[in-house]
């Protein structure tokens, strides 16, 4: 580890302990308080949307004392004739201009440093002038100090520059509540370039490599508050340059489309710029800019070029522009329907996805979780990836086919896929000692991280594997065909686990396999211990990190790999548009390698339909009580939260195994997949039975749809065969499918699993195109429902903002499944507890209602499918895509304890100590090195929670298919 790190990393402790210390002692200067309990200290963030008529504000409380808040009543007046219509996430009231809103059953306790958000709609004519005050409790609750606003003016988005050129970087940054600015950091992703502490910012920076790269401003005031601006991508040619201004333009028919042209450095002597079609569609032609003059005075200003379509043409072609001793420029023109202004978003925002400028994509053109770093969700950085995040890559790229006619880049998507993030046969050496009478040997699931390691008990039955068999006599391989899900793409961690490759550590400069959760429900990404997939025990304890998560004798050198199954299932999914979209150009040819992939794929995916040992599926109690399975009675035919493979690395003693999972969730299942791979003949799985489960995998999972349908309409949690992961005895009266108890929140408990309502549009996403494709009347009836409930819960407001649900609360559980007379489950309840205007989840549930009206007819579903799709379009772009400003209460939780058993002691590959002292951020230094980092350390010292905008490759994706799908089904 750096020693200056672990310097940054003392200091900030000591600091926020002072910090502590300090502040009761000033509030006693200015308060009369109880000696025995410290006075309520605290702050609110007040946010509005405003359409001119009506507006909704959002109010987030922070607990800012170091006591809890036992309850809340939060109080404050308008000035004007502000009247309430609704509120959410607390009881809301007004008696005049006065306005009170308090807790709701499940948020009136505020931990010290952390905030609750409550927010209401309210109506208005005249001036909408913001609160002067808040009250909590009846104390002085005002606005903590906002932190400066930082712009990077240059370079402009996209710019190229000749390497050795001195790149200009300048910025704006203004102060707030008085305070100046005192300095202004500017950085090359997270690497700091220099620092100017006087405006006007700027810096001249020399030396950056060849290639893409995100620069940020960052800057910091006289209160020590800081901000930065939002990345702005470049690119460094390793020569002379044509620059276009974009890579992607759409052109409707009998129309025309433009773009710019310009030198990405001065020339000593006039230079000659000729554009003209090199191939593809011949309706599109240069009618402006065909040739182009710049001067060594003139060469920064663009120029235009003019692309015209015929009034019949379809299709893409390339355009390049050339120059003597210049890199080409080249764009591509995708000509379009006159009517299809939405297939020209979808072009428009496909094009900013794929800018390498834009810092989507890593060099080997893999796509990260998110343009940012400084993000913890499921993956813990923003410069990791998922399988997820491939899976939506192939779905975008299939449906760029489809508007373009151009197909090679799905196909490259399958290979970066295939390359990068499914297991080679060097990842996976051992699996030719698969056992399949005896896959692997039972370990329990336990409730919480410190009760971990689990310890493997071999006398626990376990039943056999029943299509191991079958997949290596269809494949000619013991090797599996899956993705793992979670790969550092920059090997951040430095574990080194690239493809093909074991910890080779720090240096390694390729994308690295990783794992994280493996300690039971409750086990959230703050509590996690990263680990390698590929353990040589170069890092870790003395035994790497196995000894974490399996008490065992002794432990071998292990690899394992663990595979996202609703992942795969949108990969063929993916695929399957692909074959419908290039059938229908008479192109299906071009993807049928691919479709053989798809449904290798598919084929291995069965193994999400296992219980986790292979014991029998239905009304399993006891470890040793329940039965091992026999055949595919250990299938419950749904697709689980994950399976896993593993084995030893030594290939002279090996040996290997292989996991299901008894828990499956609603937001995993994917008919469409399932209808693919069981009744779409160009991805007809090989092996024996694969198409027959994949046919039975449709009727059960429409059946836990309905199952699992709410009074309302909402989709809740899912089922288990192995209650609390380890076949205890469930509660009494605990309903059933198929003898599988319903679980109101599978496999993760921190936060619930279905409370997001991320997973109700992903999910109904899928049943819906599974509907538009077929009319299957089944799909219809959870829909039907479905969509009810879901646009009685949106709001969209007349310039286009709009609020969806977010967070969703459970009562009471299902009726016990009866596939003759499904019950009403009128004693399974849901409510919103709070909105959000995310326009991922939004662009997928705009996808949902757009399959949906496109063959029911529903008008009000087809009306706000496009208003949402409108809305974001209009007020939520920037230079990298579509995004909103998210506050970020939870990372008050970077400084959450790490538990690491007593005794227990290791080092991360950085350097990082692994002991019982360990918090989520001291294994993981590398955070304090971020631009960001700042705002995190602001907060965990008292100040308001940060405000981050995020660029999520899968959300940017899905708002790109959800104009393209919306263009080709009602537009």
């Amino acid at each position: 580890m750096d020693p200056s790190r672990r310097r940054r990393r003392a200091r900030r402790l000591w600091t926020a302990a002072l910090a502590a210390l300090a502040l009761p002692l000033a509030t006693l200067s200015t308060l009369t308080t109880s000696a025995q309990a410290a006075a309520l200290q605290c702050s609110v963030d007040y946010k509005t949307n405003d359409w001119g008529s009506g507006f909704t504000a959002e109010l987030t409380l922070t607990n800012r004392g170091t006591d809890p808040i036992s309850g809340w009543s939060l109080a404050y007046a308008y000035a004007g004739n502000q009247k309430l219509s609704n509120g959410w996430n607390g009881s809301w009231s007004q008696s005049g201009q006065q306005v009170t809103v308090t807790n709701a059953s499940y948020n009136g306790t505020v931990a010290a440093g952390a905030a609750v958000s409550t927010g209401a709609q309210f109506t208005y004519s005249g001036s909408n002038a913001a609160p002067a005050s808040f009250s909590v409790n009846g104390t002085p609750c005002n606005g903590a100090h906002q932190p400066p606003i930082t712009v990077l003016t240059s370079p402009t988005a996209g710019a190229v520059y000749t390497q050795g050129d001195a790149v200009p970087l300048a910025a704006t940054a203004a102060a707030a509540d008085g305070a100046t600015v005192s300095k202004v950091e500017f950085y090359d992703d997270t690497a700091l370039l220099g620092t100017d502490t006087s405006a006007p910012y700027s810096l001249s920076a020399s030396g950056l490599t060849v290639g893409s790269h995100s620069l940020v401003a960052k800057a910091y005031d006289s209160l020590g508050a800081s901000a930065s601006s939002t990345p702005v991508g470049i690119t460094v040619a390793s020569g002379p340059a044509l620059v276009a201004s974009t890579t992607q333009l759409a052109v409707q028919q009998g129309k025309t489309g433009t773009y710019d042209i310009r030198l990405s450095t001065q020339p000593s002597a006039n230079v000659t710029v000729t554009t003209a079609r090199t191939s593809g569609n011949t309706g599109l032609t240069v009618t402006g800019g065909a040739s182009l003059t710049f001067t060594p005075s003139n060469w920064n200003t663009a120029q235009r070029v003019t692309i015209t379509g015929n009034s019949s043409g379809t299709g893409a072609a390339t355009f390049e522009s050339s120059a003597t001793g210049h890199a080409k420029a080249s764009v591509t023109a995708t000509q379009i329907a006159a009517t299809k202004a939405y297939d020209a978003r979808f072009l428009e925002l496909y094009g900013k996805i794929t800018n390498p400028a834009n810092g989507y994509f890593s060099p080997e053109g893999i796509p990260y979780h998110s343009v940012e770093t400084l993000i913890v969700e499921a993956p813990d950085h923003g410069h990791e990836t998922t399988s997820e995040a491939y899976s939506y890559l192939l779905w975008l790229q299939a449906m760029y086919g489809k508007v373009t006619g151009d197909w090679t880049k799905f196909n490259g998507a399958w290979e970066i896929m295939e390359k990068y993030m499914i297991p080679t046969h060097a990842d996976q050496p051992t699996n030719s000692f698969y056992n399949a009478s005896k896959p692997a040997t039972y370990a329990p699931e336990l409730d919480t991280p410190n009760e971990y390691p689990a310890k493997l008990d071999a006398a626990v039955s376990v039943g056999p594997d029943p299509i191991a068999g079958e997949l290596k006599s269809a494949y000619g391989t013991d090797d599996v065909y899956a993705m793992h899900w979670l790969q550092d793409v920059d090997n951040v961690y430095g574990f080194g686990n690239s493809p093909g490759k074991c910890q080779a550590g720090p240096s390694d400069t390729g994308p690295s396999y990783i794992n994280t959760f493996q300690r039971g429900a409750q086990e959230s990404v703050w509590e996690t211990v990263p680990q390698p997939t590929c353990d040589n025990f170069t890092y870790g304890g003395r035994n790497g990190y196995l000894d974490l998560f399996t008490g065992d004798a002794s432990y071998a050198k292990q690899w394992k790999f663990t595979n996202a199954p609703d992942a795969d299932a949108r990969a063929v999914q993916a695929a399957y548009w692909a074959d419908i979209w290039a059938e229908q150009q008479g192109k299906g040819s071009q993807v049928s390698a691919t479709l053989a992939k798809a449904a290798k794929m598919g084929d291995y995916l069965r193994y999400a339909m296992y219980d986790k040992y292979f014991k029998k599926v239905g009304n399993c109690v006891g470890p040793s009580a329940c039965p091992a399975g026999t055949g595919k009675d250990s299938s419950h035919y749904l697709l689980s939260w994950y399976y896993a493979w593993g084995g030893a690395t030594d290939t002279s003693a090996g040996w290997s195994w292989r996991i299901g999972s008894s828990h499956a969730h609603g937001g995993y299942q994917n008919p469409l997949a399932a209808y693919a791979l069981s009744s779409y003949a160009d991805l007809k799985p090989k092996s024996a039975t694969g198409q027959a489960d994949w046919a039975k995998s449709l009727d059960r999972q429409l059946e836990f749809y309905r199952w699992l349908q709410s009074s309302e309409g909402a989709i809740a949690g899912g089922a288990t065969n192995s209650w609390a992961g380890r076949y205890a005895t469930p509660p009494a009266g605990k309903s059933t499918f198929y003898g599988m108890y319903y679980d109101q929140q599978p496999v993760y408990h921190d936060p619930p699993s279905n409370q997001w309502f991320g997973f109700q549009a992903w999910s109904m996403e899928r049943v819906a195109e599974y509907y538009q494709q077929t009319g299957d009347a089944d799909a219809k009836v959870v829909l039907d429902k479905w969509v009810d409930w879901a646009l009685s819960k949106t709001t969209v407001n007349p310039d286009g903002s709009f609020l969806i649900p977010s967070t969703l609360q459970w009562s009471g559980q299902p009726d016990t499944w009866n596939a003759s007379s499904p019950g009403g489950n009128t004693g399974l309840h849901v409510t919103v507890a709070d909105y959000t205007n995310d326009v991922g989840v939004a662009a997928a549930y705009a996808r949902t209602l757009t399959y949906y009206a496109a063959k029911s007819g529903d008008a009000e579903a087809k009306a706000t499918a496009k208003a949402l799709l409108d809305g974001m379009w209009t007020n939520n772009q920037d230079a990298l895509g579509i995004a909103v400003p998210e506050t970020r209460a939870d990372y008050n939780r970077f400084d959450d304890g790490v538990y690491v058993p007593s005794g227990w002691t290791g080092t991360m590959p950085n350097g990082d100590p692994i002991s019982t002292s360990s918090t989520f951020d001291s294994i993981r230094s590398f955070y304090e090195d971020d631009p960001s980092w700042s705002k995190i350390e602001s907060y965990l010292a008292g100040g308001a929670a940060p405000v981050f905008t995020y660029h999520r490759f899968w959300a940017q994706a899905d708002i790109a298919m959800a104009m393209g799908s919306y263009a080709e089904l009602l537009e």
